[in-house]
């Protein structure tokens, strides 16, 4: 199939979510000096034109990171977040202070990118890999001083993202996260990253893994079957941050997203806790928009 392109839905409220834990998560692995490894399974275009004729299409990015953009100064704990946005729109020699271009799950971790620190992306299809390795690419003087400060670029393979996965791990620094960011095109999806996951255990049992996933309706939502799934692929710690922004439908339609942690580093558990309302308030497009925290699987160690 391969026909799902993101550029027609960045920066919109499952945006938000993914991005805002993707960054507290890199914040919590950068306190250390110790480098981590940095895999993102389903890397995308890597960055987005706002202005693009897919974006504004439908223009999700109002009703998403543009409610938060325009008030950034009330939501401190989401610097990070806020830094990578600013950072891309820089590069791109936007006018200060505006948001014109929206970074994608590669472009986040890559501001938060150490010298220590390494990055790896994989993408299968063929036109989204191409713009993400231009995307990616050093271009002009300040992106070759931004390469120059975080040592070298990211390694981005063309390749399936949960068969490449395997390959990888353990990664080098053997301390980390994997970002896995399905479109779900295929229902089979579903199955196919709980295996995945099953593998990756055996393989890295220590790596942070943060799994975005779709609320949709009624008849056609998987969300509770997967995370029974995932329950059994042996992580003793499974934190799951889901934010609805509309009443569920019965037949068609995602009314949120959620992402599961998999080993969610010190203290996330607290800072999700605090930020889901705030977001569901805000992002809310009816009276029925919720935050939820809730650990699927929690160790007593």
């Amino acid at each position: 199939m391969l026909s799902y392109r993101h550029g027609f839905h960045a920066g919109n409220h499952a945006d938000v979510l993914k991005h805002a834990v993707q960054s507290l998560i890199l914040e919590a692995l950068s306190i250390k000096d110790k480098g981590f490894s940095y895999i993102d399974t389903h890397a995308g275009a890597g960055g987005y034109a706002l202005a693009h004729e897919w974006t504004q299409k439908k223009s999700e990015y109002l009703t998403g990171i543009a409610l938060l953009w325009q008030h950034r100064e009330q939501w401190p704990e989401l610097a990070g977040y806020f830094g990578a946005i600013t950072a891309i729109n820089e590069t791109m020699q936007a006018p200060a202070d505006t948001l014109d271009f929206y970074p994608g799950s590669p472009k986040v971790a890559e501001y938060f990118k150490r010298p220590q620190d390494s990055l790896t992306l994989m993408e299968l299809h063929n036109n989204e890999v191409a713009q993400l390795r231009e995307n990616m690419a050093p271009q002009g003087r300040r992106l070759a001083q931004h390469y120059s400060n975080r040592s070298k670029g990211p390694t981005i393979h063309h390749t399936d993202g949960f068969t490449g996965l395997i390959g990888l791990l353990p990664p080098t620094p053997k301390r980390g996260l994997v970002l896995i960011d399905p479109p779900y095109e295929l229902k089979e999806d579903y199955q196919t990253l709980a295996e995945t996951m099953a593998q990756a255990y055996k393989r890295w049992p220590i790596g942070i893994y943060a799994i975005w996933y779709p609320l949709l309706a009624k008849d056609v939502d998987r969300s509770a079957s997967l995370k029974a799934a995932l329950a059994q692929t042996g992580f003793d710690n499974i934190l799951c941050a889901e934010l609805s922004v509309r009443q569920q439908a019965q037949d068609f339609g995602m009314h949120g997203s959620g992402m599961m942690i998999l080993n969610p580093p010190w203290k996330l558990d607290e800072q999700l806790k605090s930020l889901l309302p705030r977001l569901a308030e805000t992002l809310g497009q009816d009276p029925s928009a919720t935050g939820h925290l809730a650990w699927l699987k929690q160790s007593d160690k």
